[in-house]
């Protein structure tokens, strides 16, 4: 219905309104009252009256406008006013309902016949329906019927097409299995192509690889190396796959053969760049090494005799172009020639050692390069320190054969030095040049080297010489003969012009004295020292000994002070180095002999000069029988006047100094022989005084005969005078 449910409707008269008519005490107004009173809120009763008033709703024809629409919808509204008026409604309304009312019947009849006929409508409607399903479902079942004919057709036609695919199945399955036989063959047969593949790839040479070994046209280098190292490389693999085997395979055989033919071709080649190289290090005058040939020299020690081969050829061109070049040097040097300064021995032999040391030295670092030898960094000066293996062995040979060519040259121009020089110092000088480059050639080539052994002989022979001359010099001093008329008692100038040829000797060896880190053995050199020592100085003291006999003649007081001056001077020559102190001590015990002989002399001197020498005489040689005072020399009076000389001599001044001491050069000696006297001279007063005073020899007031002069008979008082207080009276030296 248009009108809302929650909205009562009222029967009003249209009459009065004010006013209950008779209407209202009618018993269907009082039920339509209380029907239409009741509240329709449920759901239930909203859907039912929504039903109902579609059932008997108009529908308007397609042609109707909109208002006629409105006029319906108007119509509608008016026929719930008449549902609800009931005085106005007929029966023919009501039944016909809202259909007849719209369609222009009465509206009491539409009312009343909707009442009337609502069951049979509802049933009319739902038959209605139900009719519609059937004549639906009935098109729905012949629908299905024919579908069920496609399905069947459908089913026969899969049937068909099933039967015909497993036939094909059938068909097919053998040739499945063997297309999936051939496919296993396939991926078998790509396997084995595979390691056929990497087993060629690894096992042979491509074409590449085998020219790279074989013809001359492709140069040495990376790709022939690389080459090289995958054939040895094939080799080993194959004696590694060969070990495991009972007995070697073919294809190893086949294998190890066509690799050693390539491979003794490429050792080949290598064999004739490298000469070809060698060949070439005569030429330049730098000595450069490719990496390249440093190469080929690494991998030709796995053949030896091809190695030695190409290196004889280098060990000739290096030692044609080593003469060719030290002769260059001498003759046509640069800045100057190297005899230029024949002159000077000492510089042409330097100078021509100096060369081939240099030459000695940049063949070590040709080598070591050549031969890829990494050394430790040494300190400048430091001995070189050998390296063990092969390399050392080859390049020892080599630099021998290089070498070689100057040895002669060498060895007569320096033994003609040597044997033309005078002086012995120069000729030291040079034997001592000549070991040095001995030993240093020694260790950088090897004692057994031809040059070694070249240095070692002229070595030898100049040492020869050196000695030879010194001896002759020892011989010539001694038939020295001094000059009657020279009256000093100085070292002679032949034994200054022998000492200072010592002198320098000494210096010498002093500065090249082998330190502790080289191989000098320490016992060859004392004994040269020793022989040096001996040769030169012993000549000198047999010539001062035989000259002091000379001085002699004059004064024998001359002989003792001029040895004294001879030797002493000589242990001067000779003090500043250590590796003198044997010849030293030996000259020190002569001169200790020589400094007691000249104390008793002075001694003695001094007695005489006192006038005591007497008196002490008598003192010392009496017999035990003998009184003393009854002796000539020691009489009372004898022994007054020898005290009053005696006193006399402390006054003066050979108390502090001795004039014969005087041209004793050495003032430590000097002072020493003279204290030596005095004390002495002390312990020969006391010896008087104690044996003036003893009663046996019946001396009368001894004190009076002592006391008359100095020193008093107090020898405390004569130590003070002569300086010699509280020192021992017997000490000589």
């Amino acid at each position: 219905m248009a009108t809302s449910p929650s909205r009562p409707y009222t029967l009003i008269s249209r009459t009065n309104a004010g006013t209950p008519t008779p209407l209202a005490r009618n018993p269907v107004t009082v039920r339509l009252y209380k029907v239409l009173g009741a509240a329709f809120d449920d759901d239930a009763t909203k859907d039912a009256l929504t039903t109902l008033s579609e059932l008997y709703a108009a529908v308007p024809p397609p042609s109707v406008k909109g208002k006629e629409v409105h006029r319906a919808r108007e119509a509608e509204d008016d026929f719930e006013a008449l549902l609800l008026d009931g005085d106005h409604a007929d029966e023919h309304d009501i039944e016909h309902g809202i259909p007849g009312f719209l369609n222009g019947a009465p509206p009491g009849e539409t009312a009343a016949r909707a009442r009337k006929n609502l069951r049979r409508d509802i049933e009319t409607k739902l038959a209605e329906g139900s009719q519609k399903f059937l004549s639906a479902f009935g098109e729905v079942d012949r629908k299905l019927d024919a579908l069920q004919e496609h399905i069947s057709a459908m089913r026969l036609r899969c049937d068909e097409a099933e039967t015909q695919l497993q036939s094909t199945n059938d068909a097919c399955r053998s040739l499945l299995d063997r297309a999936g036989s051939l496919r296993e063959q396939r991926q078998d047969i790509n396997r084995k192509q595979s390691i056929v593949h990497l087993f060629l790839e690894r096992f042979t040479l491509d074409e590449s690889e085998i020219e790279a070994l074989t013809s001359g046209e492709v140069p040495v280098g990376s790709r022939f190396f690389a080459a090289m190292d995958k054939t040895q490389r094939i080799r080993e693999d194959c004696r590694v796959l060969m070990a495991g085997e009972e007995k070697p395979s073919q294809a190893g055989l086949d294998i190890m053969a066509s690799t050693s033919g390539h491979l003794e071709k490429g050792y080949d080649k290598l064999f004739r760049y490298s000469t070809f190289e060698f060949r070439q290090m005569g030429r330049d005058a730098q000595l450069d090494v490719s990496n390249t040939l440093i190469e080929a020299v690494r991998r030709l020690r796995q053949r030896p005799e091809l190695l030695s081969e190409a290196l004889s050829t280098l060990s000739q061109t290096r030692q044609s172009a080593l003469v060719s070049a030290f002769q260059n040097a001498l003759t046509r040097g640069h800045p100057r020639p190297i005899e230029l300064h024949a002159h000077d021995a000492l510089r042409y032999v330097g100078d021509m050692l100096a060369w081939i040391h240099q030459a000695v030295a940049a063949e070590r670092e040709f080598l070591e390069a050549l031969f890829a030898v990494q050394r430790p960094k040494r300190m400048v000066g430091a001995v070189r320190q050998q390296v063990k293996g092969d390399e050392e062995g080859w390049m020892a040979a080599l630099m021998d054969g290089a070498l070689a060519g100057i040895c002669a040259p060498l060895r007569g121009r320096v033994l003609q030095t040597v044997r033309a020089q005078e002086r012995s110092g120069t000729a030291y000088k040079v034997a001592n040049l000549l070991q040095f480059y001995a030993v240093t050639m020694g260790r950088t080539i090897g004692e057994q080297a031809l040059l070694s052994t070249t240095l070692k002989e002229i070595t030898d022979v100049s040492y020869k010489v050196f000695f030879d001359a010194i001896e002759a010099q020892g011989r010539a001093l001694i038939r020295t003969t001094l000059d009657p008329s020279d009256a000093s008692l100085t070292p002679p100038t032949a034994l200054l012009d022998h000492a200072q040829t010592l002198r320098d000797i000494l210096a010498l060896h002093a500065t090249s004295e082998p330190t502790n880190d080289e191989t000098v053995d320490a016992a060859a050199d004392a004994a040269q020292v020793r022989r040096i020592l001996d040769t030169m100085v012993d000549p000198a003291v047999e010539m001062c000994i035989a000259a002091s006999e000379e001085k002699g003649q004059r004064a024998v007081w001359d002989r003792g002070v001029f040895v004294l001056n001879c030797l002493t001077y000589l242990v001067g020559v000779l003090e500043p180095y250590e590796f003198t102190k044997e010849k030293r001590e030996e000259l020190g015990k002569l001169v200790e002999e020589r400094v007691r002989d000249l104390t008793e002399e002075h001694y003695q001197t001094i007695l005489h000069d006192t006038a005591l020498y007497d008196v002490v005489q008598a003192c010392e040689n009496r017999q035990p029988s003998d009184i003393l005072s009854h002796l000539p020399a020691t009489q009372p009076s004898a022994l007054t006047a020898a005290l009053a000389h005696f006193a006399t001599w402390l006054s003066g001044l050979e108390v502090v100094h001795a004039p014969r001491l005087a041209l004793l050069q050495h003032a430590a000696l000097n002072a020493r022989i003279h204290r030596a006297a005095l004390r002495r001279l002390a312990k020969a007063y006391a010896r008087v005084c104690e044996e003036v005073r003893r009663p046996e020899n019946r001396y009368e007031a001894p004190g009076t005969l002592l006391g008359g002069e100095r020193p008093f008979g107090r020898v405390g008082v004569l130590e003070q005078i002569l300086g010699v207080e509280g020192e021992d009276a017997g000490e000589v030296s």
